[in-house]
């Protein structure tokens, strides 16, 4: 939790986040990640100041156990002095106790952020999901929960100004945007309308470009004017000589199995599974992992 710290901005753990989306398709499957088309609803996680802070804590965290579907685990939830913003104790259940840092009991509208994660954590545990080393396993936590539909709040409390600044997760919140956008492009709904925090919106917006940037990259028929250029100017090297990527580091490689028989693949922009497709000119594609139509022009 940043509290009045420097907050870490732009994408510098993108590779891990869209490794953490391709593995939740394919620990889920694409029908189990549809079933999470609703997200938390804002009044689901309301806390107002008048509320009493264990009664409203317990509500919060029981809401959030339905939305991830774990319908026999019980939060036990208390409050003390730490460094982190929250930690749970990850046991076989059913019964699963959660601190909280002390803050959240005078800023009680961020606690519904604070169980998103700690509350997932005990979902990925369940499912067995994990990623080795604590980092990457705690952007897989915050990448879950976004994806799944409760992330929207973590952003919310990412607050920032000339006097202080709040943010919690271990994403940046325009990795936050980056991961909301993708849910919101699939399910076709509008996160920001929930924002209460200015900076959200922001982070958001930037994030969401990034994630428009997945569905123009080459050779989708999206990729713009340069993108397909440089696309051509790789495919002509790679029909010309050995195997290769493209030649900035592009998101596409391109193989040669025989004589006159290219292919290349690419990250799907849903779910960042590699795809291969022969090199023929247009053709359409089917994710076999999350299922989504391409339009390719190779």
């Amino acid at each position: 939790m940043a509290n009045g710290g420097p907050v870490e901005h732009g994408f510098p753990h993108l590779e891990t986040v869209r490794e953490a989306v391709t593995a939740l398709y394919r620990r889920l499957s694409y029908d189990t990640v549809r079933t999470f088309s609703a997200s938390v609803a804002p009044v689901d996680v309301a806390f107002c100041d008048t509320d009493d802070l264990y009664l409203g804590t317990q509500r919060v965290a029981r809401e959030l156990v339905r939305h991830y579907r774990l319908p026999d685990a019980r939060m036990i939830v208390s409050f003390r002095e730490m460094t982190h913003a929250a930690n749970v104790e990850l046991t076989a259940g059913p019964e699963y106790f959660v601190e909280l840092n002390d803050r959240f009991r005078t800023h009680r509208r961020d606690i519904g952020a604070a169980l998103a994660h700690e509350v997932m954590h005990v979902y990925l545990h369940r499912l067995d999901l994990a990623f080795p080393g604590t980092r990457a396993n705690e952007i897989l936590t915050d990448t879950a929960a976004t994806y799944l539909g409760a992330g929207w709040l973590l952003l919310d409390a990412y607050r920032e100004d000339a006097a202080s600044s709040q943010k919690l997760g271990y994403l940046t919140p325009e990795e936050f945007g980056y991961v909301l956008a993708k849910r919101a492009l699939l399910f076709g709904e509008d996160p920001s309308v929930w924002f209460t925090s200015p900076q959200a919106y922001t982070a958001y917006g930037r994030g969401l470009a990034r994630a428009r940037r997945d569905e123009q990259q080459p050779p989708l028929t999206a990729a713009g004017w340069a993108g397909r250029r440089r696309y051509a100017r790789d495919r002509r090297h790679a029909q010309d000589g050995p195997a290769q990527g493209a030649a900035d580091g592009g998101p596409y490689a391109f193989t040669v199995r025989a004589p006159g028989q290219l292919r290349v693949t690419f990250d799907c922009p849903t779910c960042h599974q590699r795809i291969g497709v022969p090199v023929r000119g247009r053709v359409r594609a089917r994710c076999g992992l999350c299922r989504t139509v391409l339009e390719c022009d190779t």
